[in-house]
C-alpha cells in the first residue's frame, strides 16, 4: 500500500485528518503534519521525513501539500528530489485527499498521482455556472436528470 503524508500550513493537515476519517475511516499508513507557527522549516522536513520512513512499507510516499510553493510543499519537495519512490502533489484539496485512501491499493503511485490529479480538477466547479447550465435544461430533462 502507498503511503500517504499529508502537510500544510496550520491546522491544514489536523483539519484534512478530521475529514477524512468522517468519510473513509480511520487510515493506516497515512500521517498528517501541521505546519505551526512556532515550527521551523528544519523541523518542518524532519517532521515530513520521519512521517514518510514511518508509512513506507515499499510502494512507495505520496506527500499531499496544500500550496504549491508554501513551506510544506518545498520541505516535502527536498525529499523527493533525494529520496526513492517519493512523489509530491502540491495544491491538494479534500476530495484528492479522501479519494487517495480509497485509490492506492491497486495501482503504483504514478498512476495514483494521476488519479489524484484527475478527480482533483474534475471537483472544482463553478457552481453558478452549474445551476445555469440546470436552468436552462428543459422541465422534463431536469426531472429525468435527477434533480
Amino acid at each position: 500500500m502507498i503511503g500517504i503524508v499529508v502537510s500544510g500550513h496550520i491546522n491544514f493537515a489536523s483539519g484534512i485528518q478530521s475529514a477524512v476519517k468522517a468519510i473513509a475511516g480511520e487510515q493506516e499508513q497515512m500521517l498528517y503534519i501541521d505546519f505551526v507557527e512556532s515550527m521551523t522549516t528544519e523541523t518542518l522536513e524532519d517532521e515530513l521525513r520521519k512521517a514518510a520512513t514511518e508509512v513506507d512499507t515499499g510502494d512507495g510516499v505520496l506527500f499531499l501539500m496544500d500550496i504549491p510553493g508554501g513551506s510544506p510543499a518545498n520541505r516535502a519537495l527536498a525529499i523527493l528530489m533525494d529520496t526513492e519512490n517519493v512523489e509530491l502533489i502540491a495544491g491538494a484539496n479534500l476530495p484528492m485527499i479522501a479519494n487517495a485512501a480509497f485509490e492506492r491499493d491497486d495501482v503504483n503511485i504514478k498512476e495514483l498521482v494521476n488519479i489524484l490529479l484527475e478527480i482533483g480538477a474534475e471537483c472544482m466547479q463553478d457552481m453558478r455556472k452549474q445551476l445555469e447550465l440546470v436552468m436552462a435544461q428543459e422541465p422534463e430533462a431536469i426531472c429525468e436528470g435527477g434533480l
